[in-house]
């Protein structure tokens, strides 16, 4: 392009030089569209169901990611997971992926619990999706002395000198294949294409007849993450989470990913998973008197006004119905290391399982009767957020946004 600059000359006098300047090369963000389970655009939608069932659909999910992620803790294996049973009924959140060349179409859940992007191939008997990678021209497997295949921990070697992985997800399930190298295709947000060349994904070989799924899309952090390979860092954006018409949730990976807007809080990377410090929460502005470390709820905050419905295991639950009977609910905030926050309104600090009731959407981390150690931020918390992931500046960001606005 052309720009007007002054420039100095000798003389007393400075003249208008018209000089065309290079503008400097950005690269395109590549902006993925995140699609609900219940969306629209989603083959698992079922526009009989009503909303009560999804929203305990997705508390369902909450609750079994909870025990996965523990079970992984707790062993410190290396299984990169998935954080539930039955994968293809339970994940939340899905993207569109092409790899091959010629480019196949693949559905793979989004999980920030593990690292390894993976995809069902031939054979697969029942899959919906299957990737042949006799038939692409850009497939290449890795060989067991490869470097990427040196970084997992439970990996061995085929009679033909091939890396094959082996997952655990929880429950029984497992999954294992060869670990390869591959082009990606992306569709864009803007209705383009992006392609990333020998991208390291596994291809599925062998899983349990349960995991009926075409691929896992990891955004865990290891040396074999699509994240690590992408500048190592990645953002997304979570609007109205049961709303089955909204079309604006987006994932950002690489270059342009949103991580410098909104709160920023330190960020660990652990056995590839992803922890931040909370260290108080507010109501309304008056911070709760609780133990950092603890943080259980007290039932005392509620409003006892409102008549006690029915109490499972660890739920707080009452009559009445969310749009009338919470209006005026005081914000609660989620007070993080570094000074950032995470404001929590009516819709992510309560669900509505039926017609007449309404719960608390926050629950002690219990398993087995045992208390955790350590709290996980739901979806449901992340909702109307962009949340960015700096793994090389070891930070985390929340903004609060719609993400509408961020489709340009």
């Amino acid at each position: 392009m052309t720009i007007n600059v002054a420039i100095p000359t000798p003389s007393r006098h400075r003249r208008l030089i018209n000089a065309a300047i290079p503008t400097p090369y950005k690269p395109k963000p590549l902006t993925i569209e995140l699609i609900h389970r219940d969306s629209i655009r989603s083959p698992y939608h079922n526009p009989n169901e009503s909303p009560a069932v999804r929203v305990q659909r997705g508390m369902n999910i909450s609750i079994a990611r909870l025990s996965y992620l523990q079970a992984k803790i707790r062993s410190q294996n290396s299984y990169e997971a998935q954080n539930f049973p039955q994968i293809n009924k339970h994940a939340l959140f899905y993207v569109n992926i092409f790899i091959g060349q010629p480019p196949v179409p693949m559905f793979a859940a989004m999980d920030t619990g593990s690292s390894l992007l993976w995809v069902q191939c031939s054979p697969c008997p029942g899959c919906s999706r299957i990737f042949d990678p006799s038939r692409s021209s850009s497939y290449a497997s890795l060989p067991c002395d490869s470097e990427k295949c040196r970084y997992l921990r439970h990996a061995y070697c085929t009679p033909n000198n091939e890396c094959m992985y082996l997952q655990g997800y929880g429950i029984g399930l497992s999954a294992s294949g060869i670990l390869s190298t591959e082009q990606l295709t992306f569709q864009t947000s803007d209705e383009g294409t992006m392609r990333v060349e020998d991208a390291v994904f596994g291809c599925g070989q062998s899983t349990n007849e349960e995991f009926a799924l075409s691929g896992v899309f990891g955004l865990g952090f290891d040396r074999v993450s699509l994240v690590s390979q992408l500048n190592s860092s990645f953002s997304y954006c979570i609007g109205r989470l049961y709303d089955s018409n909204y079309l604006h949730n987006k994932l950002i990976l690489g270059q342009g990913a949103i991580i410098d807007e909104g709160d920023a809080t330190p960020l660990q990377v652990i056995g590839g998973l992803y922890y931040v410090t909370l260290e108080s929460i507010s109501v309304e502005g008056i911070m709760l008197d609780i133990n950092p470390s603890i943080f259980r709820r007290d039932d005392s905050d509620v409003d006892r006004s409102l008549m006690r419905s029915y109490s499972e295991s660890n739920k707080l639950c009452y009559y009445g119905i969310m749009s009338r009977d919470l209006a005026g609910f005081p914000t609660v905030r989620f007070h993080f290391a570094g000074g950032a926050e995470l404001a929590l309104g009516i819709d992510s600090m309560f669900h509505q399982p039926r017609a007449d009731t309404f719960c608390m959407a926050v629950n002690p981390t219990i398993i087995d009767d045992q208390h955790m150690k350590y709290s996980l931020i739901g979806t449901r918390a992340q909702q109307n957020y962009n949340v960015g992931y700096d793994i090389g500046r070891k930070q985390m960001t929340f903004q609060m946004t719609d993400c509408e606005f961020l489709d340009d």
